[in-house]
Protein backbone atom coordinates (compact mmCIF):
# COMPACT_ATOMS: atom_id res chain seq x y z
CA UNK A 1 0.00 0.00 0.00
CA UNK A 2 1.66 3.28 -0.87
CA UNK A 3 0.43 6.51 0.65
CA UNK A 4 -1.09 9.28 -2.02
CA UNK A 5 1.90 12.02 -2.94
CA UNK A 6 -0.21 15.01 -3.32
CA UNK A 7 -0.88 18.34 -2.56
CA UNK A 8 -3.33 19.01 0.61
CA UNK A 9 -4.55 22.68 -0.34
CA UNK A 10 -5.23 22.41 -3.73
CA UNK A 11 -8.80 24.51 -3.10
CA UNK A 12 -7.01 26.98 -1.32
CA UNK A 13 -4.29 27.70 -3.45
CA UNK A 14 -6.85 28.01 -6.56
CA UNK A 15 -8.92 31.11 -4.25
CA UNK A 16 -5.96 32.73 -3.06
CA UNK A 17 -4.64 32.70 -6.88
CA UNK A 18 -8.21 33.93 -7.62
CA UNK A 19 -8.09 36.25 -4.99
CA UNK A 20 -4.32 37.67 -5.78
CA UNK A 21 -5.87 38.18 -9.16
CA UNK A 22 -8.46 41.21 -8.31
CA UNK A 23 -6.55 42.49 -5.54
CA UNK A 24 -5.47 45.71 -7.72
CA UNK A 25 -9.37 46.30 -7.27
CA UNK A 26 -9.74 45.53 -3.95
CA UNK A 27 -9.61 48.29 -0.69
CA UNK A 28 -9.13 45.88 2.32
CA UNK A 29 -12.03 43.93 1.61
CA UNK A 30 -14.15 45.98 -0.40
CA UNK A 31 -14.74 46.29 -4.26
CA UNK A 32 -16.24 49.21 -6.39
CA UNK A 33 -19.48 48.46 -7.73
CA UNK A 34 -18.58 49.39 -10.77
CA UNK A 35 -16.29 46.44 -10.54
CA UNK A 36 -18.37 43.74 -9.69
CA UNK A 37 -19.10 42.16 -12.98
CA UNK A 38 -15.84 42.01 -13.57
CA UNK A 39 -14.91 40.57 -10.33
CA UNK A 40 -18.00 37.91 -10.85
CA UNK A 41 -16.30 37.02 -14.10
CA UNK A 42 -12.66 36.81 -12.20
CA UNK A 43 -14.04 34.40 -9.51
CA UNK A 44 -16.47 31.85 -10.62
CA UNK A 45 -15.26 29.14 -12.87
CA UNK A 46 -17.65 27.81 -15.49
CA UNK A 47 -19.77 24.44 -13.26
CA UNK A 48 -18.87 25.98 -10.18
CA UNK A 49 -21.46 25.65 -7.46
CA UNK A 50 -23.09 28.72 -6.71
CA UNK A 51 -24.96 29.58 -3.39
CA UNK A 52 -27.48 32.75 -4.32
CA UNK A 53 -28.87 33.82 -1.41
CA UNK A 54 -32.56 34.17 -1.86
CA UNK A 55 -35.06 33.08 1.13
CA UNK A 56 -38.87 33.35 1.82
CA UNK A 57 -38.00 37.18 2.11
CA UNK A 58 -34.37 38.32 2.20
CA UNK A 59 -33.31 38.75 -1.26
CA UNK A 60 -29.14 39.20 -2.71
CA UNK A 61 -31.18 41.19 -5.51
CA UNK A 62 -27.64 43.44 -6.27
CA UNK A 63 -25.96 40.37 -6.80
CA UNK A 64 -28.57 38.39 -8.63
CA UNK A 65 -29.12 40.74 -11.12
CA UNK A 66 -25.64 41.58 -11.82
CA UNK A 67 -24.62 37.91 -12.18
CA UNK A 68 -26.77 38.17 -15.02
CA UNK A 69 -24.28 40.84 -16.29
CA UNK A 70 -21.44 38.20 -16.54
CA UNK A 71 -19.96 37.24 -20.52
CA UNK A 72 -21.43 33.68 -20.63
CA UNK A 73 -18.43 32.94 -22.42
CA UNK A 74 -16.78 33.34 -19.10
CA UNK A 75 -19.14 32.33 -16.76
CA UNK A 76 -21.48 29.27 -17.83
CA UNK A 77 -23.16 26.09 -16.80
CA UNK A 78 -23.49 27.01 -13.04
CA UNK A 79 -24.61 24.60 -10.78
CA UNK A 80 -27.08 27.26 -8.70
CA UNK A 81 -28.06 25.77 -4.82
CA UNK A 82 -31.02 28.47 -3.92
CA UNK A 83 -33.40 28.07 -0.79
CA UNK A 84 -36.04 30.04 -2.75
CA UNK A 85 -36.33 31.04 -6.40
CA UNK A 86 -38.23 34.00 -6.28
CA UNK A 87 -37.22 36.64 -9.02
CA UNK A 88 -36.83 36.86 -12.66
CA UNK A 89 -33.48 37.02 -12.95
CA UNK A 90 -33.43 33.71 -10.84
CA UNK A 91 -34.17 32.17 -14.09
CA UNK A 92 -32.94 34.65 -16.67
CA UNK A 93 -29.34 33.66 -15.60
CA UNK A 94 -30.35 29.66 -16.91
CA UNK A 95 -31.68 31.04 -20.09
CA UNK A 96 -28.45 32.96 -21.07
CA UNK A 97 -26.82 30.03 -20.00
CA UNK A 98 -25.00 31.01 -17.14
CA UNK A 99 -26.54 28.33 -15.44
CA UNK A 100 -27.30 24.94 -16.03
CA UNK A 101 -29.01 22.86 -12.86
CA UNK A 102 -30.81 23.86 -10.04
CA UNK A 103 -30.84 22.50 -6.54
CA UNK A 104 -33.85 24.44 -4.73
CA UNK A 105 -36.15 24.58 -1.38
CA UNK A 106 -38.87 26.73 -2.50
CA UNK A 107 -40.39 28.17 -5.76
CA UNK A 108 -43.29 30.57 -5.18
CA UNK A 109 -44.32 33.44 -7.87
CA UNK A 110 -41.62 31.53 -10.40
CA UNK A 111 -43.12 28.15 -9.83
CA UNK A 112 -44.88 28.16 -13.42
CA UNK A 113 -41.86 29.38 -15.38
CA UNK A 114 -39.35 26.74 -13.49
CA UNK A 115 -42.08 24.30 -14.73
CA UNK A 116 -41.69 25.65 -18.42
CA UNK A 117 -38.17 25.25 -17.94
CA UNK A 118 -37.47 22.10 -17.11
CA UNK A 119 -39.74 21.21 -19.76
CA UNK A 120 -38.08 23.29 -22.49
CA UNK A 121 -34.48 21.94 -21.74
CA UNK A 122 -32.58 24.98 -20.89
CA UNK A 123 -33.24 24.18 -16.88
CA UNK A 124 -31.41 20.99 -15.23
CA UNK A 125 -33.59 20.05 -11.94
CA UNK A 126 -31.23 18.44 -9.09
CA UNK A 127 -33.64 18.33 -6.21
CA UNK A 128 -36.59 19.47 -4.47
CA UNK A 129 -35.49 19.82 -0.87
CA UNK A 130 -36.45 20.66 2.71
CA UNK A 131 -34.66 24.38 3.58
CA UNK A 132 -32.91 22.16 6.44
CA UNK A 133 -32.08 19.35 3.91
CA UNK A 134 -30.36 21.86 1.36
CA UNK A 135 -28.70 23.21 4.03
CA UNK A 136 -27.36 19.91 5.09
CA UNK A 137 -26.20 19.48 1.95
CA UNK A 138 -24.04 22.22 2.02
CA UNK A 139 -22.09 20.55 4.15
CA UNK A 140 -21.80 17.30 2.91
CA UNK A 141 -21.63 17.10 -1.46
CA UNK A 142 -22.60 20.82 -2.38
CA UNK A 143 -20.38 22.19 -0.99
CA UNK A 144 -20.29 25.59 -1.88
CA UNK A 145 -17.26 27.17 -4.63
CA UNK A 146 -18.90 30.27 -4.21
CA UNK A 147 -21.76 32.34 -1.99
CA UNK A 148 -23.68 35.90 -2.96
CA UNK A 149 -25.48 37.21 0.08
CA UNK A 150 -26.87 40.17 1.49
CA UNK A 151 -26.05 41.83 5.10
CA UNK A 152 -27.51 44.92 6.38
CA UNK A 153 -24.25 46.67 7.25
CA UNK A 154 -20.48 46.06 7.26
CA UNK A 155 -17.87 47.83 9.52
CA UNK A 156 -14.63 49.28 7.60
CA UNK A 157 -12.83 45.88 9.05
CA UNK A 158 -15.44 43.82 6.89
CA UNK A 159 -17.28 42.25 10.20
CA UNK A 160 -21.00 41.89 8.95
CA UNK A 161 -24.34 42.92 10.90
CA UNK A 162 -27.35 40.94 9.41
CA UNK A 163 -30.33 42.86 11.66
CA UNK A 164 -33.71 41.52 11.79
CA UNK A 165 -33.21 38.98 8.53
CA UNK A 166 -30.30 37.42 9.78
CA UNK A 167 -31.99 34.18 8.40
CA UNK A 168 -29.67 31.63 6.62
CA UNK A 169 -27.08 34.02 5.79
CA UNK A 170 -24.41 32.53 8.76
CA UNK A 171 -25.48 28.88 7.44
CA UNK A 172 -24.66 30.00 3.61
CA UNK A 173 -21.60 31.30 4.48
CA UNK A 174 -19.91 29.18 6.99
CA UNK A 175 -20.60 26.09 4.58
CA UNK A 176 -18.36 28.35 2.18
CA UNK A 177 -15.71 29.92 4.44
CA UNK A 178 -14.44 26.99 6.51
CA UNK A 179 -13.70 24.79 2.92
CA UNK A 180 -12.23 27.72 0.96
CA UNK A 181 -15.05 28.61 -1.01
CA UNK A 182 -15.73 32.16 -1.76
CA UNK A 183 -17.66 34.41 0.45
CA UNK A 184 -19.25 37.70 -1.52
CA UNK A 185 -21.51 40.22 0.41
CA UNK A 186 -23.86 42.84 -0.71
CA UNK A 187 -24.32 45.33 1.98
CA UNK A 188 -26.72 48.48 2.59
CA UNK A 189 -24.01 50.60 4.14
CA UNK A 190 -20.60 50.82 5.45
CA UNK A 191 -20.29 52.29 8.85
CA UNK A 192 -17.24 52.35 11.28
CA UNK A 193 -19.36 50.45 14.35
CA UNK A 194 -21.76 47.95 14.09
CA UNK A 195 -24.77 47.49 16.25
CA UNK A 196 -23.72 43.75 16.70
CA UNK A 197 -21.25 41.55 15.12
CA UNK A 198 -23.41 38.51 13.24
CA UNK A 199 -20.52 36.82 10.65
CA UNK A 200 -16.77 38.06 11.48
CA UNK A 201 -14.45 39.47 8.81
CA UNK A 202 -12.06 36.86 8.52
CA UNK A 203 -15.15 34.65 7.04
CA UNK A 204 -15.94 37.05 4.20
CA UNK A 205 -13.63 38.03 1.21
CA UNK A 206 -15.24 40.20 -0.80
CA UNK A 207 -18.06 42.97 0.20
CA UNK A 208 -19.63 45.47 -2.24
CA UNK A 209 -21.57 47.98 -1.09
CA UNK A 210 -25.06 47.91 -3.08
CA UNK A 211 -26.63 50.98 -5.16
CA UNK A 212 -30.13 49.95 -3.60
CA UNK A 213 -30.60 47.75 -0.42
CA UNK A 214 -31.24 44.57 -0.77
CA UNK A 215 -35.05 43.36 -1.38
CA UNK A 216 -37.52 42.17 1.16
CA UNK A 217 -40.66 40.93 1.20
CA UNK A 218 -43.58 40.83 3.33
CA UNK A 219 -44.44 37.73 3.00
CA UNK A 220 -46.12 36.84 6.60
CA UNK A 221 -48.62 39.86 6.22
CA UNK A 222 -52.05 38.89 5.99
CA UNK A 223 -54.67 41.51 6.47
CA UNK A 224 -57.97 40.79 9.16
CA UNK A 225 -60.36 42.02 6.54
CA UNK A 226 -59.69 39.34 3.85
CA UNK A 227 -60.65 36.43 6.28
CA UNK A 228 -63.88 34.78 5.74
CA UNK A 229 -66.25 33.14 8.21
CA UNK A 230 -65.63 29.79 6.58
CA UNK A 231 -62.11 30.31 8.27
CA UNK A 232 -63.77 31.34 11.51
CA UNK A 233 -65.29 28.57 11.88
CA UNK A 234 -62.57 26.28 11.05
CA UNK A 235 -60.30 28.31 13.43
CA UNK A 236 -63.02 27.60 16.04
CA UNK A 237 -62.56 23.62 15.31
CA UNK A 238 -58.87 23.99 15.59
CA UNK A 239 -58.60 25.83 18.80
CA UNK A 240 -61.48 23.80 20.60
CA UNK A 241 -61.09 20.29 18.84
CA UNK A 242 -57.03 20.36 18.03
CA UNK A 243 -55.15 22.95 20.07
CA UNK A 244 -57.74 22.33 23.63
CA UNK A 245 -58.30 19.00 23.23
CA UNK A 246 -54.41 17.71 23.31
CA UNK A 247 -53.13 20.67 25.20
CA UNK A 248 -50.90 21.91 22.27
CA UNK A 249 -48.29 24.26 23.96
CA UNK A 250 -45.43 24.69 21.76
CA UNK A 251 -46.56 24.81 17.93
CA UNK A 252 -45.61 26.19 14.40
CA UNK A 253 -48.22 27.79 11.66
CA UNK A 254 -48.63 28.18 8.22
CA UNK A 255 -49.17 31.38 6.42
CA UNK A 256 -52.46 31.23 5.45
CA UNK A 257 -55.61 33.19 6.31
CA UNK A 258 -56.64 29.88 7.97
CA UNK A 259 -54.06 29.67 10.58
CA UNK A 260 -54.52 33.91 10.81
CA UNK A 261 -57.88 33.45 11.60
CA UNK A 262 -56.64 31.34 14.52
CA UNK A 263 -54.16 33.45 15.75
CA UNK A 264 -56.92 36.66 15.86
CA UNK A 265 -59.42 34.21 17.94
CA UNK A 266 -57.18 33.21 20.42
CA UNK A 267 -58.04 36.12 22.47
CA UNK A 268 -61.68 36.22 21.78
CA UNK A 269 -63.14 32.31 21.44
CA UNK A 270 -59.65 30.80 23.06
CA UNK A 271 -60.78 32.91 26.14
CA UNK A 272 -64.35 31.98 26.16
CA UNK A 273 -63.11 28.61 26.50
CA UNK A 274 -60.65 29.27 29.07
CA UNK A 275 -57.51 27.85 27.13
CA UNK A 276 -55.38 30.76 28.01
CA UNK A 277 -52.21 29.75 29.60
CA UNK A 278 -52.77 26.08 28.88
CA UNK A 279 -52.58 26.31 24.86
CA UNK A 280 -50.31 28.15 22.36
CA UNK A 281 -47.61 29.75 24.83
CA UNK A 282 -44.46 29.15 23.00
CA UNK A 283 -43.79 29.51 18.62
CA UNK A 284 -41.49 28.89 15.82
CA UNK A 285 -43.10 31.19 14.22
CA UNK A 286 -42.19 34.65 11.78
CA UNK A 287 -43.30 37.31 13.45
CA UNK A 288 -47.04 36.93 11.94
CA UNK A 289 -48.61 40.67 13.07
CA UNK A 290 -52.05 38.85 13.03
CA UNK A 291 -50.54 36.91 16.73
CA UNK A 292 -50.12 41.24 17.93
CA UNK A 293 -53.32 40.44 20.02
CA UNK A 294 -52.77 37.36 20.99
CA UNK A 295 -49.07 39.00 22.62
CA UNK A 296 -50.89 41.88 23.80
CA UNK A 297 -53.35 39.50 25.75
CA UNK A 298 -50.27 37.47 27.60
CA UNK A 299 -51.53 34.45 25.09
CA UNK A 300 -48.12 33.78 23.93
CA UNK A 301 -44.52 33.58 26.19
CA UNK A 302 -42.02 33.04 23.47
CA UNK A 303 -41.23 32.80 19.54
CA UNK A 304 -38.39 32.50 17.91
CA UNK A 305 -38.26 33.31 14.28
CA UNK A 306 -37.28 32.13 10.51
CA UNK A 307 -37.19 35.49 9.60
CA UNK A 308 -38.05 38.99 10.05
CA UNK A 309 -41.93 40.98 8.04
CA UNK A 310 -41.58 44.13 7.39
CA UNK A 311 -43.22 46.89 9.47
CA UNK A 312 -42.82 44.38 12.42
CA UNK A 313 -39.19 45.77 13.91
CA UNK A 314 -39.77 48.69 16.31
CA UNK A 315 -42.85 46.24 17.64
CA UNK A 316 -40.36 43.33 18.10
CA UNK A 317 -37.42 45.50 19.75
CA UNK A 318 -40.39 47.13 22.14
CA UNK A 319 -41.00 43.07 23.12
CA UNK A 320 -38.22 41.69 23.92
CA UNK A 321 -39.47 38.74 26.69
CA UNK A 322 -41.15 37.68 23.38
CA UNK A 323 -38.74 37.87 20.58
CA UNK A 324 -35.34 36.71 20.72
CA UNK A 325 -33.79 40.74 20.54
CA UNK A 326 -30.16 41.52 21.06
CA UNK A 327 -28.95 44.42 23.06
CA UNK A 328 -28.85 46.45 20.10
CA UNK A 329 -33.21 45.90 19.75
CA UNK A 330 -32.91 43.97 16.39
CA UNK A 331 -34.02 40.67 16.18
CA UNK A 332 -32.10 38.09 15.76
CA UNK A 333 -33.85 35.46 13.62
CA UNK A 334 -32.18 32.19 12.35
CA UNK A 335 -33.56 30.15 9.88
CA UNK A 336 -31.57 26.99 10.10
CA UNK A 337 -31.70 26.93 14.24
CA UNK A 338 -35.69 28.21 13.59
CA UNK A 339 -36.18 24.71 10.94
CA UNK A 340 -34.76 22.29 14.12
CA UNK A 341 -36.81 23.99 16.72
CA UNK A 342 -40.44 23.54 14.34
CA UNK A 343 -38.72 19.61 13.79
CA UNK A 344 -37.99 18.58 17.09
CA UNK A 345 -39.10 20.94 19.79
CA UNK A 346 -42.87 21.73 19.10
CA UNK A 347 -45.79 19.45 20.28
CA UNK A 348 -47.69 20.21 16.40
CA UNK A 349 -47.19 21.73 12.85
CA UNK A 350 -50.40 23.09 11.05
CA UNK A 351 -50.51 24.18 7.84
CA UNK A 352 -52.24 23.63 4.47
CA UNK A 353 -51.52 22.05 1.07
CA UNK A 354 -53.21 22.31 -2.64
CA UNK A 355 -53.23 18.43 -3.31
CA UNK A 356 -54.14 15.58 -1.01
CA UNK A 357 -54.74 11.95 -2.11
CA UNK A 358 -57.02 9.87 -0.42
CA UNK A 359 -54.14 8.44 1.75
CA UNK A 360 -53.71 11.39 3.24
CA UNK A 361 -50.35 11.97 1.18
CA UNK A 362 -50.22 15.57 0.11
CA UNK A 363 -48.11 17.84 -1.98
CA UNK A 364 -47.88 21.87 -3.59
CA UNK A 365 -46.12 20.79 -6.55
CA UNK A 366 -48.95 20.45 -9.25
CA UNK A 367 -49.47 19.80 -12.95
CA UNK A 368 -47.25 22.84 -14.42
CA UNK A 369 -46.19 24.67 -11.42
CA UNK A 370 -42.82 23.27 -9.40
CA UNK A 371 -42.93 25.41 -6.04
CA UNK A 372 -41.57 23.09 -3.55
CA UNK A 373 -42.56 22.88 -0.08
CA UNK A 374 -39.63 25.06 1.69
CA UNK A 375 -39.83 23.83 5.10
CA UNK A 376 -43.27 21.99 5.53
CA UNK A 377 -41.70 18.74 5.50
CA UNK A 378 -38.59 19.38 8.32
CA UNK A 379 -41.62 20.76 10.19
CA UNK A 380 -44.71 18.25 8.91
CA UNK A 381 -43.70 14.98 10.04
CA UNK A 382 -42.94 13.00 13.32
CA UNK A 383 -39.08 13.19 13.80
CA UNK A 384 -38.01 9.74 15.15
CA UNK A 385 -34.75 11.31 17.52
CA UNK A 386 -37.36 13.40 19.68
CA UNK A 387 -36.90 11.88 23.13
CA UNK A 388 -38.40 14.80 25.25
CA UNK A 389 -42.22 14.16 26.36
CA UNK A 390 -45.00 16.50 26.50
CA UNK A 391 -49.06 16.04 27.73
CA UNK A 392 -49.77 16.53 23.41
CA UNK A 393 -47.05 14.72 22.51
CA UNK A 394 -48.08 11.60 24.30
CA UNK A 395 -51.45 12.13 23.63
CA UNK A 396 -51.30 10.48 20.56
CA UNK A 397 -49.91 7.85 21.62
CA UNK A 398 -53.48 5.66 21.05
CA UNK A 399 -52.14 1.97 22.55
CA UNK A 400 -49.44 2.86 25.59
CA UNK A 401 -46.85 0.05 26.27
CA UNK A 402 -43.95 -0.19 28.39
CA UNK A 403 -41.55 1.14 25.47
CA UNK A 404 -43.92 2.98 23.47
CA UNK A 405 -43.61 6.99 22.54
CA UNK A 406 -46.12 9.69 22.18
CA UNK A 407 -46.38 11.57 18.47
CA UNK A 408 -45.97 15.06 16.64
CA UNK A 409 -49.13 16.73 15.98
CA UNK A 410 -49.19 17.17 12.28
CA UNK A 411 -52.03 18.78 11.15
CA UNK A 412 -53.59 20.01 7.65
CA UNK A 413 -56.01 22.54 7.41
CA UNK A 414 -57.62 22.31 3.74
CA UNK A 415 -60.95 23.71 2.34
CA UNK A 416 -62.17 21.29 0.30
CA UNK A 417 -62.04 22.88 -2.58
CA UNK A 418 -59.79 25.42 -3.51
CA UNK A 419 -58.95 28.75 -5.23
CA UNK A 420 -58.92 27.26 -8.20
CA UNK A 421 -62.86 25.60 -7.76
CA UNK A 422 -60.63 22.28 -7.87
CA UNK A 423 -61.20 19.48 -5.27
CA UNK A 424 -58.10 19.57 -3.03
CA UNK A 425 -58.74 15.79 -2.44
CA UNK A 426 -57.42 14.13 -5.75
CA UNK A 427 -57.10 9.91 -6.34
CA UNK A 428 -53.39 10.17 -7.51
CA UNK A 429 -51.30 13.81 -6.57
CA UNK A 430 -50.12 15.23 -9.87
CA UNK A 431 -46.50 15.36 -7.94
CA UNK A 432 -46.01 11.69 -9.82
CA UNK A 433 -46.27 12.96 -13.12
CA UNK A 434 -44.35 15.69 -12.36
CA UNK A 435 -41.91 13.60 -11.40
CA UNK A 436 -41.56 11.61 -14.41
CA UNK A 437 -41.18 15.03 -16.38
CA UNK A 438 -38.82 16.13 -14.13
CA UNK A 439 -36.48 13.56 -13.98
CA UNK A 440 -36.66 13.51 -10.14
CA UNK A 441 -35.72 9.82 -8.57
CA UNK A 442 -39.05 10.55 -6.33
CA UNK A 443 -42.27 11.91 -5.94
CA UNK A 444 -41.85 15.09 -4.63
CA UNK A 445 -44.40 14.72 -1.61
CA UNK A 446 -44.61 17.77 0.64
CA UNK A 447 -46.23 15.86 4.54
CA UNK A 448 -46.81 11.51 3.86
CA UNK A 449 -49.80 10.48 4.75
CA UNK A 450 -48.62 8.04 7.50
CA UNK A 451 -47.12 11.41 9.67
CA UNK A 452 -50.82 13.23 9.46
CA UNK A 453 -52.67 13.13 12.76
CA UNK A 454 -55.57 15.26 11.99
CA UNK A 455 -56.85 16.88 8.47
CA UNK A 456 -59.41 19.68 9.25
CA UNK A 457 -61.64 21.21 6.50
CA UNK A 458 -65.48 23.72 6.87
CA UNK A 459 -66.61 20.13 7.59
CA UNK A 460 -65.01 19.04 10.53
CA UNK A 461 -61.82 16.98 11.48
CA UNK A 462 -60.43 13.54 10.97
CA UNK A 463 -58.29 12.48 13.86
CA UNK A 464 -56.11 9.95 11.60
CA UNK A 465 -54.11 9.16 14.67
CA UNK A 466 -56.75 7.32 16.01
CA UNK A 467 -57.47 5.07 12.64
CA UNK A 468 -55.94 1.22 12.04
CA UNK A 469 -55.38 1.30 8.23
CA UNK A 470 -55.74 2.55 5.29
CA UNK A 471 -59.39 1.61 4.21
CA UNK A 472 -60.32 4.12 7.40
CA UNK A 473 -57.96 6.77 6.85
CA UNK A 474 -59.76 6.99 3.83
CA UNK A 475 -63.10 6.94 5.46
CA UNK A 476 -62.18 9.55 8.00
CA UNK A 477 -61.08 11.83 5.02
CA UNK A 478 -63.72 10.74 3.04
CA UNK A 479 -66.14 12.06 5.97
CA UNK A 480 -64.67 15.12 6.16
CA UNK A 481 -64.51 15.89 1.85
CA UNK A 482 -67.60 17.40 1.35
CA UNK A 483 -68.97 17.65 -1.87
CA UNK A 484 -65.30 16.40 -3.78
CA UNK A 485 -65.24 13.11 -5.47
CA UNK A 486 -63.87 11.30 -2.72
CA UNK A 487 -66.80 12.97 -0.16
CA UNK A 488 -69.38 11.67 -2.61
CA UNK A 489 -68.15 8.24 -1.69
CA UNK A 490 -68.48 8.52 1.59
CA UNK A 491 -71.54 5.97 3.30
CA UNK A 492 -73.62 7.63 6.02
CA UNK A 493 -73.57 4.75 8.08
CA UNK A 494 -69.73 4.87 8.03
CA UNK A 495 -69.48 8.59 9.02
CA UNK A 496 -71.88 7.57 12.12
CA UNK A 497 -69.91 4.95 13.28
CA UNK A 498 -66.66 7.06 12.72
CA UNK A 499 -68.37 9.81 15.02
CA UNK A 500 -69.19 7.09 17.71
CA UNK A 501 -65.72 6.17 17.30
CA UNK A 502 -64.16 9.72 18.00
CA UNK A 503 -62.49 9.47 14.67
CA UNK A 504 -64.95 12.47 12.84
CA UNK A 505 -65.78 15.51 14.69
CA UNK A 506 -68.28 18.04 12.68
CA UNK A 507 -68.55 21.29 14.31
CA UNK A 508 -71.71 19.73 16.70
CA UNK A 509 -69.86 17.09 18.07
CA UNK A 510 -67.47 19.84 19.14
CA UNK A 511 -70.29 22.18 20.50
CA UNK A 512 -69.71 24.62 17.82
CA UNK A 513 -72.98 26.25 16.08
CA UNK A 514 -72.11 27.11 12.46
CA UNK A 515 -73.84 30.46 13.03
CA UNK A 516 -70.92 31.41 16.21
CA UNK A 517 -68.28 31.81 13.60
CA UNK A 518 -68.59 35.86 12.91
CA UNK A 519 -66.19 38.15 11.72
CA UNK A 520 -66.88 39.82 14.81
CA UNK A 521 -64.89 37.13 17.10
CA UNK A 522 -61.80 38.30 15.43
CA UNK A 523 -59.61 40.16 17.71
CA UNK A 524 -58.79 42.68 14.89
CA UNK A 525 -60.38 42.81 11.50
CA UNK A 526 -57.97 45.31 9.82
CA UNK A 527 -54.53 46.15 9.27
CA UNK A 528 -55.55 49.50 11.19
CA UNK A 529 -56.93 47.58 14.38
CA UNK A 530 -53.43 45.79 14.49
CA UNK A 531 -51.43 48.78 14.37
CA UNK A 532 -54.08 50.30 17.12
CA UNK A 533 -52.96 46.88 19.04
CA UNK A 534 -49.27 47.40 18.87
CA UNK A 535 -49.74 50.99 20.02
CA UNK A 536 -48.56 52.45 16.93
CA UNK A 537 -45.68 50.00 16.72
CA UNK A 538 -46.39 48.15 14.21
CA UNK A 539 -45.66 49.82 10.85
CA UNK A 540 -47.40 47.67 7.91
CA UNK A 541 -45.58 48.19 4.51
CA UNK A 542 -48.29 50.85 2.28
CA UNK A 543 -49.71 48.32 0.21
CA UNK A 544 -51.06 47.57 3.30
CA UNK A 545 -52.48 51.14 4.52
CA UNK A 546 -55.99 51.68 3.61
CA UNK A 547 -55.79 54.77 5.37
CA UNK A 548 -53.80 57.92 5.30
Amino acid sequence: MNKELRSWSRKRDRKQSKLSGIEPRMNGKFIDVSDIVSVLEALIEPGAKVVLEGDNQKQASFLSQKLLEVDPAKVHDLHMIMSSVSRPEHLDIFEQGIAGKLDFSYCGSQSLRVAQMIEDGTLKLGDIHTYLELFGRLFIDLIPDVVLVAADKADTAGNLYTGNNTEETPTIVEAAAFKDGIVIVQVNEIVEELPRTDIPSSWVDVIVKADKPYALEALFTRDPQHITELQILMGMMAIKGIYGRHGVQSLNHGIGYNTAAIELLLPTYGEQLGLKGKIARHWALNPHPTLIPAIETGWVESIHSFGGEVGMERYIAARPDVFFVGKDGSMRSNRAMCQVAGQFAVDMFIGSTLQMDYAGNSSTVTAGRLSGFGGAPNMGHDPRGRRHASDAWLAMNEHPSELSKGRKLVVQMVETYGANKKPVFVERLDAVKVKDASGLAITPVMIYGDDLTHVLTEEGIAYLYKTDSLAERKQALAAIAGVTPLGLESREHEVSDLRDRGIVAYPEDLGIQRRQAKRSLLAAQSISDLVTWSDGLYDPPAKFRSWS
